[in-house]
């Protein structure tokens, strides 16, 4: 594959994509501030959908042999270490580094802002990571996967993984059903947190264009 090809095939996920996050409103600073609340699980709903179906295809290219498993390194301290820094950043702004560019094309302000922090914490990293980089890889166990560890066929436990989302999956819906959790405005920010009677109100009030 070129890597035109490759660029045009990027493309096209980044548009299937974005759609589908513009109409799933997940992008919504109050469907994110909501999750991490634990008061709104729309978000949380459609990424385990995204994972179960990406186990499932992943799980019959792997099967037949058209693909081959890239794993990433298994570096628990830098994944703790990121994980943390990036949920904060996740709660503070109400956005991610995916939905923060479906804000800016809905017309959302705010959202410039965290584009430009998150160019600039990039850049940052840039400089600091060879500092950083001992202390982050000391826990680095190499590319490994479940798979590895358990001696079982790949495809096998990406059905299994897929099979016990679609499980929790169903059980969320049953608790907390996606059309109560939308919000009067399409947005999650007037949603009530689980065991409360008035909505929490307390999601960022991002500005439109």
């Amino acid at each position: 594959m070129s890597v035109f090809e490759a660029m045009l095939i990027g493309l096209a996920m980044g548009i299937v994509f974005g759609f589908a996050l513009e109409k799933s409103r997940v992008f919504e600073p109050g469907m994110i501030v909501g999750q991490m609340q634990l008061s709104n699980f729309i978000m949380l709903k459609v990424f385990l959908t995204a994972v179960a179906t990406g186990a499932v295809v992943l799980a019959a290219l792997h099967g037949f042999g058209l693909v081959k498993l890239h794993p990433k390194g298994a570096l628990f301290a830098a994944d703790i270490v990121g994980g943390l820094l990036l949920g904060a950043g996740i709660a503070l702004a109400g956005a991610c580094p995916g939905t923060v560019l479906a804000q800016v094309g809905s017309g959302y302000r705010d959202a410039l802002f965290t584009v430009a922090g998150g160019i600039a914490g990039a850049v940052a990293f840039g400089y600091a990571e060879p500092a950083l980089r001992a202390p982050l890889s000391a826990s680095d166990l190499g590319k490994i996967t479940f798979a590895d560890v358990a001696g079982l066929p790949y495809w096998l436990l990406a059905l299994v993984l897929a099979t016990a989302l679609v499980a929790v999956l169903y059980r969320l819906e049953a608790w907390r059903p996606w059309r109560a959790e939308l919000g009067s405005d399409v947005d999650g920010a007037d949603v009530a947190a689980p065991g409360r009677d008035t909505p929490s109100h307390a999601s960022p009030h991002q500005s439109k264009a």
